[in-house]
């Protein structure tokens, strides 16, 4: 979307952001650009990398998935279940 046209309608265009998670890219005239993204959303973005960029995460994440293919997890009982909901 044009600066211009970013500008002139700038309350819809973060209405849609906002509600949708929609990502606009601004151009202005001279080619520069920059997107405009709901915070939330950047958050949630900000998150992901970091997690992807943690190699001991991400090793967590890989050994909790393969638990869980060869069915070898712990089974919650009731107080434990009870702990998590209540959190």
């Amino acid at each position: 979307m044009t600066y211009s046209h970013f500008r002139e309608n700038l309350a819809k265009v973060l209405d849609k952001v906002h509600q949708d998670s929609t990502v606009v890219k601004v151009t202005r005239q001279n080619g520069q650009a920059a997107i405009v993204m709901s915070l939330e959303d950047w958050e949630q973005e900000q998150e992901t990398l970091y997690v992807l960029n943690n190699k001991a995460l991400m090793q967590q994440l890989a050994d909790s998935l393969n638990t869980h293919k060869a069915k070898q997890g712990r089974i919650a009982d009731q107080g434990m279940l009870d702990e998590i909901f209540s959190i």
